[in-house]
């Protein structure tokens, strides 16, 4: 009896110690899976289960969260969705998160230390806090008005500050329609995502484009920094087509004045071969530091979400370097970083780093971070953004 007793405690501890090994591995060794798993939905459960922070345009939130009943209970909600769609991006139960939705999301999901109910204990807030933009309600109206219909997008920046007042992308798209988890949802982002016209991208700050004549602002002002030239009034055009160096191709004007132009002309004509003469003169290295300055070649700018990289290639023959130098060959660049270039002349030669965030706060509106105006750097000599400004309003038309 009394082994029979002593058998079964000990089948009774190897059972208990398989059991506590069992645990120690589910709770320890694969605890990563089980939380990543598709099938674990705690996480999102509690996710959405607090109403999410908004995001404030001109001091009134563009975004919502409403109580849907479900096991996910808030889902976004957004007014003007489409106006401020390049701005927010989308939260989505079922897509995840874009632009400020993404970068914030931390305090607009109320996931971020400061928002703690209970810092020291890591306790959840009740509700997400908000994150305040830079945004100008009016300009951003105008701006979008103004594209209409047509594919394209504008930037507006506050030269002496950095603040971004207008960011819009055309054809947009409504952030409601991708909120929650359903079948609608669902047709959306197939439709989103079929449509060539690509309405999800932000053209404003993801996309490159080459930008032509509007970057002989840049090739001016290496130009005249260099002192290349030395007066607006200087002539700088020369008869006949520009043959591009060590080729057979030509580049031909459409104003036979360009022949015998002043940059001041050339800059109001838009005179190819002027410029690109220009520009083979100044040099690759100067072309190409000036260039930088004015925030080409720039990889890690994030206005918090990241932007694409605008760029000058440093690496060209005199022939290509003429072409880059008309913003053709391999220049690219963002409506935002040609929105940059413009606050360069416009604030005396200084830059500032882009920024949409002014601040993200508590539900309860204490500030918990700030941005504010970063990164001041001379690009070029107030003396030559003088000059810069003098010439660019005789192309407004």
């Amino acid at each position: 009896m009394t082994r029979t007793v002593r058998h079964a405690a000990v089948f009774c501890l190897l059972l208990l110690a398989a059991l506590l090994v069992n645990a120690a591995r589910v709770q320890v060794f694969d605890a990563g899976a089980y939380e990543h798993s598709p099938a674990n939905r705690r996480a999102d459960i509690d996710r959405y289960h607090r109403a999410r922070g908004d995001i404030l345009v001109g001091g009134r939130p563009v975004t919502g969260s409403v109580d849907s009943g479900g096991r996910l209970r808030h889902e976004r909600t957004y007014t003007d969705g489409p106006l401020y769609a390049p701005v927010t991006g989308f939260a989505s139960q079922a897509y995840g998160t874009t632009l400020l939705e993404h970068t914030e999301d931390d305090v607009l999901s109320g996931s971020h230390p400061l928002l703690a109910a209970l810092p020291l204990l890591g306790g959840p807030a009740d509700r997400g806090g908000d994150v305040v933009t830079t945004i100008e309600p009016a300009a951003q109206r105008a701006a979008f008005e103004g594209l209409g219909d047509r594919k394209g997008a504008v930037v507006a920046l506050e030269p002496a500050t950095g603040r971004i007042l207008a960011m819009v992308s055309t054809p947009s798209y409504d952030p409601a329609e991708l909120s929650g988890n359903g079948p609608s949802a669902a047709r959306a982002w197939r439709r989103l995502l079929g449509d060539a016209d690509q309405p999800l991208l932000n053209r404003a700050a993801r996309q490159t484009y080459p930008p032509g004549s509007t970057f002989k602002v840049v090739t001016a002002a290496a130009a005249l920094e260099a002192r290349v030239v030395r007066d607006l009034d200087q002539r700088v055009g020369e008869p006949g087509p520009y043959r591009l160096p060590g080729t057979d191709t030509e580049l031909t004007d459409e104003r036979a004045e360009c022949g015998r132009a002043t940059l001041r002309q050339a800059f109001e004509w838009s005179c190819n071969t002027v410029f690109a003469r220009l520009g083979v003169r100044v040099g690759a290295e100067r072309m190409s530091r000036t260039a930088r300055g004015f925030g080409f070649n720039d990889d890690g700018l994030r206005v918090p979400f990241s932007v694409a990289r605008s760029t000058f290639d440093p690496d060209v023959d005199r022939a290509q370097l003429a072409l880059s130098s008309i913003g053709q060959y391999n220049t690219r660049a963002t409506p935002l970083q040609m929105a940059r270039v413009a606050a360069v002349v416009a604030g005396g030669g200084l830059t500032r780093t882009p920024y949409l965030v002014e601040r993200t706060t508590t539900d309860g509106g204490t500030t918990i971070g700030r941005a504010g105006p970063r990164g001041l750097r001379q690009v070029v000599r107030p003396a030559t953004a003088r000059l810069l400004r003098e010439l660019m309003p005789g192309v407004v038309t």
